[in-house]
């Protein structure tokens, strides 16, 4: 993980020239996943110090519980955490901030705003340049763009590849983080696009 942690810090560094938004975000962000990744707690461990997490988990039933326990853990290590979907369970459990999936950003910003702190991240999930804007519209700090690169969850979905992610991080209204398949080597074609840092499930768990 080293490799792409360094580029992702060196990404972050110079996405700072984007404004006060882009200096306060994480160089890496991790997503959790009932299958792929059960329990995250030991892999949030593995981090770097102001790295992120998402807590996805959508389909446990009661996901109150394990977002308290991942907020304290997070806290002690120096770690973000955002809440997937759930912008009360946020605010109740004293995240960090929360994320929006696509489909939540489709019907505008709605109610979630009486929720937000001043001092939260929000990111949103997007998929093409018009999800970028859409994300931007709907008061993200930044967009998490997928899949970049072929990847295991999403076999069926066609990669954006790198000379595309980097034309649609020059057109981005908001910083944007390269999420889909992100390995070390990936990270390299990566170096020169402008995006934010990297996102990702399985490739963060190496240390």
């Amino acid at each position: 993980m080293s490799r792409l942690t360094d580029v992702a810090r060196r990404l972050n560094l110079r996405g700072h020239d984007r404004g006060a938004d882009a200096c306060r975000l994480p160089p890496l962000i991790m997503m959790t996943d009932s299958d792929r990744l059960p329990d995250p707690i030991p892999a949030i461990a593995a981090l770097p110090r102001h790295s992120a997490v998402i807590l996805r988990h959508y389909d446990v039933p009661d996901r109150e519980p394990l977002a308290r326990a991942l907020a304290a853990h997070c806290r002690r290590l120096h770690v973000r955490l955002l809440i997937g979907g759930d912008p009360r369970l946020a605010f109740v459990v004293g995240a960090d901030g929360w994320h929006v999936p696509e489909w939540m950003g489709r019907r505008g910003p709605g109610a979630w705003r009486r929720w937000r702190r001043p001092d939260w991240t929000v990111t949103a999930a997007a998929h093409s340049v018009a999800g970028l804007w859409r994300a931007a519209a709907i008061g993200a700090d930044a967009a998490l763009l997928s899949p970049i690169f072929p990847t295991a969850s999403h076999p069926q979905a066609t990669p954006i590849g790198a000379l595309r992610f980097t034309a649609w991080c020059r057109l981005s209204p908001l910083p944007v983080y390269a999420l889909g398949g992100v390995s070390a080597k990936g990270a390299r074609r990566l170096a020169t696009s402008g995006a934010a840092g990297f996102a990702g499930v399985e490739k963060f768990l190496a240390k």
